[in-house]
């Protein structure tokens, strides 16, 4: 059993849910002090970040970070999922649809968007999950979110039989759809859309190259310390001992920092102490881990 706090970087495989992961996970370090940091459909596979023991505090706060993946869009097929494991709504051939009209409705989704979620998502309505509501055959409709896409880049274009498939590789905030990227192109093309792959390549500062399987981890367990999780995901401050010692008793601090969102600060011994905010002209905790 491990008592040390961290962060476990995961490449998960394809067909298992996020909590199938965060169970193994639970197994692997021997505690159930475990969750995970942004939902990934059984469809998709790729980065899952997993907070262990105190990290999981940390969790709440990762899920703001910028995030990035690989997806295909097959666009002349809607379905109700609005990615392949749904049932077919609808084709339309795309025959007539130019590469550059694709590339066009695709690039209009770039920048602040104001974008309706999948009604297949974990998004909560009256109490209960979207995606609960939709199997239980209700008419779930969601309202728009305001979501930030940085970018949408076409590495491929392939026409099939009467559809387009297209890779794209995107960059966006928390809180974006990428299968309501696809949908929305389909629907502005005419032609319907939907996801037919999705791999999540980063979430913040931790990509592919950092994560590990499930199979990996089970022959050696690999934790990303606290306060090195901590100093990748924020700015961070090194902190004098009276400094340290307020921190420790959750007062505020007489330091400016980073205008927007958290920061990290740290004893002088290098040790993770809180996350703090700018409140006026002082520093305010966030959440304490001492």
């Amino acid at each position: 059993m491990t008592t040390e706090a961290g962060l476990v970087v995961v490449d998960k495989a394809g067909g298992m849910t996020s909590h199938d992961v965060v169970a193994r996970v639970r197994r692997l370090a021997g505690t159930r002090k475990v969750g995970h940091a942004g939902t990934l459909d059984p469809m998709a596979t790729g980065v899952l970040v997993i907070g262990v023991n105190r990290a999981t505090r940390l969790l709440g706060h990762l899920m703001l970070t910028e995030k990035a993946y690989d997806a295909t869009i097959r666009l002349g097929v809607a379905t109700t999922t609005d990615d392949a494991e749904g049932e077919t709504t609808a084709t339309v051939s795309t025959d007539h649809v130019a590469e550059t009209t694709v590339r066009a409705a695709l690039a209009v989704q770039v920048g602040e968007i104001e974008q309706v979620p999948s009604a297949v998502s974990a998004i909560k309505v009256d109490g209960r999950r979207a995606y609960d509501r939709v199997r239980a055959g209700e008419q779930v409709e969601l309202a728009a979110r305001r979501v930030t896409v940085h970018a949408i880049d076409v590495t491929d274009v392939r026409r099939g039989a009467g559809t387009v498939d297209v890779d794209v590789s995107v960059r966006c905030s928390s809180g974006t759809y990428v299968r309501a990227i696809a949908r929305d192109a389909g629907a502005a093309l005419g032609v319907g859309g939907h996801l037919t792959s999705l791999r999540r390549t980063a979430v913040g500062p931790f990509t592919l190259e950092a994560a590990h399987t499930l199979d990996e981890l089970a022959e050696s367990f690999a934790l990303v310390p606290i306060a090195e999780a901590a100093r990748a995901c924020f700015p961070s401050y090194d902190l004098a001992e009276e400094q340290a010692a307020d921190v420790r008793v959750g007062r505020r601090l007489d330091l400016v920092v980073a205008e927007y969102g958290p920061v990290a600060v740290f004893a002088p011994d290098g040790g993770f102490l809180a996350l703090y905010e700018r409140r006026g002209p002082q520093a305010a905790p966030v959440a304490v881990f001492v």
